[in-house]
């Protein structure tokens, strides 16, 4: 099996629903899945990888966790490229702004984005972002 790491941080424990749900799928799909939350990851699970689910909820005024999140994906960024990351989170306020531009940034980086575009779910993921989650993670573990 190969293992495919769902890297998140999150707030309240709707990121970390939404990670076990990607798991889900990827294990679901045949492969192995592990989740880890950001202060436990190392930038090797990303370097390593061929597929990888990133997610972070939205913080301020809609932007990635700046205590551990976004050092982490700062730190990964230069070796994301050809690689597929799933993206995603929840957000409590907004229209989903941070999503996007996540998704911008490692698409730039040279990432392909799993689904076109990252997962989300406002508060707590409803059934139909669950089954969004499960989706994205059988579709990382076909990447």
């Amino acid at each position: 099996m190969s293992k495919i790491y769902v890297i998140y941080w999150s707030s309240t424990g709707n990121t970390e629903e939404m990670a076990n749900a990607i798991a889900q799928g990827i294990n679901e799909a045949g492969k192995e899945a592990e989740v880890v939350h950001v202060s436990n990851a190392t930038p090797d699970m990303v370097a390593d990888a061929s597929a990888v689910a990133l997610g972070c909820s939205a913080m301020g005024a809609e932007t990635l966790d700046e205590g551990e999140f976004e050092p982490y994906i700062t730190s990964i960024e230069g070796f994301v490229s050809g690689k597929t990351l799933g993206l995603f989170g929840s957000y409590g306020w907004g229209d989903g702004q941070w999503m996007r531009d996540f998704c911008d940034r490692m698409s730039a980086a040279g990432a392909t984005i799993a689904t076109g575009e990252g997962v989300i779910a406002n508060e707590a993921p409803d059934d139909g972002a669950i089954a969004e989650c499960i989706a994205l993670g059988k579709e990382l573990a076909n990447a």
